[in-house]
């Protein structure tokens, strides 16, 4: 049976084959590369690929929506902070005016009544903020650790890829990320700027990324087990 997948064509110097977490296959190819020598490309990879099709991962755990009502916990950094839902007319000092969402370590996060209806999309523009806050310094580090330079880094609200690396040198990471403990974006960061150097997962690639960040196997390991919790968006 041969394998189905769908064609990207971009000014990248290799083939790349990526199984997605919704079990589609993709192909990101050359544009000077035939379909026929793509499909034999592909199907060459049939044995690879069915087993990333049957890996447990492609079947992430259903999980139940947040309501955003207080006592309700919200995964930030790796850790599970508490919501409270403050009533108008009893805010205390810590929500200003000016603020949608407050955040503080010991106390969770903080929201208003009255945004209580938009909490999903105020939230997710705080965890995109969020996300380029914490990723854009770690870049700035690890690109002149590699002695790379990268285009610019981007937010995105992609699906089923924690993050990319453009032809144009643009790196792309899933806000969901920022769900994750920040050794995972560290090493999430440094995994795509190796890719400025190494297109591919090849050895070479892998030996460059143990020498930045010497613990990787950690955070991918963090990201089999707990990846389905970053799913979706709250």
């Amino acid at each position: 049976m041969k394998i189905a997948y769908e064609i990207t064509f971009s000014k990248r110097k290799t083939l790349n084959i990526t199984v997605e977490r919704d079990r589609r296959v993709t192909v990101r190819s050359p544009e000077n590369v035939s379909l026929e020598s793509i499909d034999k490309i592909v199907q060459s990879k049939r044995q690879w690929i069915k087993g990333k099709l049957n890996h447990i991962q492609k079947y992430p755990v259903e999980l139940q929506s947040k309501e955003f009502v207080s006592g309700e916990s919200l995964l930030y950094l790796g850790t599970n902070y508490q919501l409270t839902v403050l009533i108008e007319g009893f805010l205390d000092n810590s929500l200003e005016k000016t603020e949608d969402i407050v955040f503080n370590e010991n106390q969770g996060f903080k929201i208003s009544k009255a945004n209580q209806s938009q909490a999903n999309e105020l939230f997710k523009q705080w965890y995109m903020a969020q996300a380029l806050l914490k990723i854009t310094p770690l870049a700035i580090l690890h690109a002149k650790n590699l002695g790379v330079v990268y285009k610019c880094v981007k937010i995105s609200t992609m699906q089923y890829r924690w993050a990319s690396c453009t032809p144009s040198n643009t790196i792309i990471f899933n806000w969901r990320i920022i769900k994750a403990p920040l050794y995972v974006l560290n090493y999430l960061v440094v995994h795509e700027l190796v890719h400025l150097l190494e297109s591919n997962h090849t050895p070479q690639f892998w030996t460059i990324l143990s020498i930045q960040v010497p613990d990787y196997l950690k955070a991918k390991n963090w990201l089999k087990e707990n990846g389905h919790l970053l799913e979706i968006d709250f």
